[in-house]
């Protein structure tokens, strides 16, 4: 299996059985390559007032972005500038800034004390654009629905209850991130000192939701080649992280990609994703129903704020 399949979510939803069917074994095949594209109800009016706004932001001078970087943070919340994070296959930052946000819990939930930095309050450019915060956060409460509804049929793929992901979800560390990748003849040395907009790596969440770019650049690793990534209209990208490897042992593969611009392309590129993050205290031990004299049990158990604090640190983001 080497392509990259659509499925329809709104089929598995409210179609037949035989609908329901077709959505599993559509995913459970396409995830072989770490990837998928979906059909969706995201507002395509929400999507375009979100990245208007986003558009507004990365066009701010340097000096008041860099108002809204949050230290201490680890790259969970507000601005990040370019080269900082570094894919970690690579000794090269990514010519790349970003900015990230989440939803808080109240002070005194047990979350917030035992993971502040997962849970602390959004940084916002609402000082440069009034509706930044109240656009944004509708944009990432649509993604985490539209997550925890495409979860339901992975979990149904590989054998658990529909709903395994949920209780797991409510209340998780999901982290929406705005990307701007500016033309790569701005990067150093003209764009000639190796840099990419984002090297080679696998994300560390349970999936991670695309829904839109304003160019191509997304490349997915298969079979030791690269593809471009290049979903229907109305379609949501959706790859698989380094957690639903390990829920699933090994049976869904982490989906390898990277960012590149070709010689032809002289424009930046900006994209928003949404990494679909457990509760910091889930503790990733493979599902039973994955594991088989076949396929024994190869991932020991770990805690899901415990991997990603791991992975953090190897991208360049652990001083953040």
């Amino acid at each position: 299996m080497t392509e990259i399949l659509d499925v329809d979510l709104l089929a598995f939803e409210n179609g037949s059985s035989k609908d329901r069917l077709a959505a599993i074994d559509g995913v459970m095949r396409s995830l072989i390559t770490g990837f998928v594209y979906t059909k969706h109800d995201l507002s395509e009016g929400m999507l375009d007032e979100t990245y208007e706004v986003l558009s507004k932001f990365f066009a701010l001078p340097v000096e008041a972005k860099n108002e809204y970087v949050s230290p201490g943070s680890r790259g969970q919340t507000g601005y990040t500038g370019l080269l900082v994070e570094t894919a970690a296959i690579s000794d090269t930052p990514d010519w790349k800034e970003m900015l990230n946000w989440g939803t808080p819990l109240p002070d005194g939930h047990p979350l917030r004390d035992r993971y502040p930095h997962r849970y602390g309050d959004p940084v916002f450019p609402s000082r440069h654009i009034a509706e930044a915060a109240e656009v944004l956060t509708h944009f990432h409460e649509c993604l985490v629905d539209l997550q925890t509804r495409f979860l339901r049929i992975i979990a149904a793929g590989v054998g658990a209850n529909e709903h395994f992901f949920d209780t797991m979800l409510q209340h998780g560390s999901h982290l929406t991130r705005a990307i701007s990748y500016p033309p790569m003849a701005e990067a150093p040395n003209n764009g000639q000192a190796g840099h990419v907009w984002a090297e080679e790596h696998g994300d560390i969440n349970l999936i991670t939701a695309l829904p839109r770019a304003t160019t191509r650049g997304l490349q997915v690793k298969v079979e030791d080649r690269w593809v471009d990534a290049t979903p229907p209209d109305g379609h949501v990208i959706i790859n698989t992280g380094i957690m639903l490897e390990r829920l699933t042992n090994g049976l869904i593969p982490v989906g390898w990609h990277r960012v590149v611009a070709d010689p032809s392309q002289t424009e930046g590129r900006l994209s928003v994703v949404q990494f679909c993050h457990p509760t910091p205290w889930t503790i990733l031990s493979p599902i039973p129903s994955t594991i088989s004299a076949e396929r024994p049990c190869n991932f020991p158990a770990i805690s899901a704020g415990d991997c990603l604090d791991q992975v953090i640190w190897e991208i360049n983001l652990g001083a953040e």
